[in-house]
């Protein structure tokens, strides 16, 4: 379990479209075997230390003739953001998602100061 110290809990939250490779017959749509991509967030404001960071679909357009495999994870998460990853393999068609994410940890307030 992870303990603030802090009374000033910063939240910040988004909504990202990853691709739409339908559209434009991208690797995600008309691909086979391993694909992935990545997308940067930057949060509205650095936390104090690295935030837990919380990832889901919130729409998710795939081939209903082809097997549904998806992998949606934050990596490289920072106090000033992270990057969503999709990954999806094999014989999957995806066309389009959209990852909702929230991010909770200890902000700075009005009275902190770095001593260095």
């Amino acid at each position: 379990m992870r303990r603030l110290r802090s009374s000033l809990v910063g939240i910040d939250q988004g909504s990202q479209t990853l691709f739409s490779d339908f559209q434009d017959d991208g690797p995600m749509w008309s691909g086979s075997g391993p694909r992935e991509t990545r997308l940067k967030v930057t949060f509205s404001e650095r936390f104090r230390d690295v935030p837990a960071v919380h990832l889901g679909m919130s729409m998710w357009d795939t081939d209903g003739n082809t097997n549904q495999r998806a992998d949606l994870r934050g990596e490289a998460v920072t106090a000033e953001g992270f990057e969503i990853v999709f990954r999806t393999w094999g014989d999957s068609r995806v066309a389009r998602i959209r990852a909702d994410w929230i991010a909770i940890g200890e902000v700075s307030g009005e009275d902190d100061w770095d001593i260095y």
